[in-house]
């Protein structure tokens, strides 16, 4: 008798999907809302992103098991669509692999003494290896890597947990009032941070029915969204905003945030615990997020799978956002902004429309709905709507900026 995938399997991968380089942002998008509103705005986030996932369910539910998201979008909405689609897809993949390739050479500076460029040229030539070997290499590694995230989460976050001072975490000690206009330009890295929706389709073949994966995306949105609030209370409870003002003018760059926590743990077992967290996150991260970009580029100039053919991938997924990298080397947040405010397009917009494509086709035999009728739609499209257009006020300099 064939066993049935369990519930908590599903849950883990979205939530490992979720979990990676994007929460090493939240404390520096976050330090101007504080504790609450970030929380606040992360929750929001959570529940928006995981209602336009079961959308997305909707609408693969006439659908073979094995369908993707292309072919979805471009059935229901057609080639234009599907095309800016697929231009916002590539763009966060590149921008994420960019933010991930200028973060790790300017830990590895630290760490091994070298130039930060050098570091991000190593980085990017022994770590996309595994890329280009195969997706078993992929796998494997990236089974060592959540192993070492976890532990060094438990024992880096279990450390600074036990030490939260509370008129640091309510940030009594300062004189500001006004913390909810921040929340706002947080929002783009807060999708970011949700960002499984690509893994909708796997997780329908998973499970071989539409029920089973809305209640894993949902069991793996709650973990993803526990971690984050464990993660934030724990800086926030430690270091105080004020001491933020540093990270912020470099961009929220990790090596910045991990100097000012390293300032403020006494524990250098902590502080061990909580850099080898950051450089696996960040690892995990940039592997399986490469990997998405490789297979969807191999498909796209249809690039054989053999050495030449995936050589010529290799180059167009890795070599774009590398050079970027070397010449403009961005802040970690400022990259992921970016990256959230053009996923709104593939995250929001997108599952929000095809719902309604297939609602108004009426096909099938009724199956899977996604909850909240017409009004769900339209918040989740506003919702969409709203976080691109904050990143772009935020960028302008027309929504309040926190500065420390």
């Amino acid at each position: 008798m064939k066993k049935n995938p369990s519930l908590i399997g599903g849950a883990c991968i979205i939530a490992s999907v979720c979990v990676g380089a994007g929460m090493l942002g939240l404390p520096s998008a976050g330090a101007g809302a504080w504790t609450m509103w970030s929380m606040l705005a992360i929750a929001l986030t959570m529940v928006v992103m995981t209602i336009s996932g079961w959308m997305l369910l909707e609408a693969f539910k006439n659908y073979d098991l094995k369908v993707s998201f292309d072919t979805v979008t471009k059935d229901l909405l057609g080639d234009k669509v599907n095309l800016l689609n697929n231009i916002t897809v590539y763009f966060v993949g590149g921008i994420l692999l960019y933010a991930y390739i200028t973060s790790s050479g300017l830990i590895l500076q630290d760490i091994l003494n070298i130039d930060a460029k050098i570091a991000s040229i190593l980085f990017v030539l022994v770590f996309s290896a595994f890329v280009w070997h195969s997706t078993r290499a992929v796998d494997r590694i990236s089974v060592i890597l959540i192993t070492f995230m976890v532990l060094s989460f438990v024992f880096g976050v279990s450390g600074l947990a036990v030490k939260v001072d509370m008129s640091v975490l309510f940030d009594t000690i300062s004189e500001e009032v006004a913390y909810a206009p921040y929340a706002m330009a947080m929002l783009p890295v807060a999708l970011t941070s949700f960002g499984y929706h690509h893994s909708v389709s796997s997780m329908r073949a998973y499970y071989g029915e539409e029920n089973k994966a809305k209640q894993a995306i949902l069991g793996g949105t709650v973990i993803a969204l526990a971690l984050y609030f464990l993660w934030l209370f724990s800086i926030f409870g430690n270091l105080p905003r004020t001491d933020f003002g540093p990270v912020i003018e470099q961009g929220g760059n990790v090596d910045a945030l991990l100097t000012a926590l390293g300032s403020v743990i006494e524990s250098e077992r902590v502080s061990n615990a909580i850099n080898t967290f950051s450089m696996a996150a960040i690892l995990s991260s940039f592997i399986g997020v490469g990997l998405g970009v490789f297979d969807f580029l191999a498909d796209f100039f249809k690039f054989e799978d053999s050495k030449q053919g995936r050589t010529k991938t290799w180059l167009v997924t890795f070599l774009p956002p590398l050079v970027l990298s070397l010449l403009f080397p961005f802040g970690f947040v400022i990259a992921i902004g970016y990256a959230g405010a053009a996923a709104t397009v593939w995250a929001c917009i997108i599952p929000a429309l095809l719902a309604k494509k297939t609602r108004e086709a009426k096909t099938g035999n009724g199956g899977f709905v996604a909850p909240g009728g017409q009004a769900m739609i339209t918040v989740v499209i506003s919702f969409g709507v709203m976080t691109a257009l904050f990143h772009v006020l935020s960028m302008t300099g027309t929504l309040p900026t926190f500065v420390g």
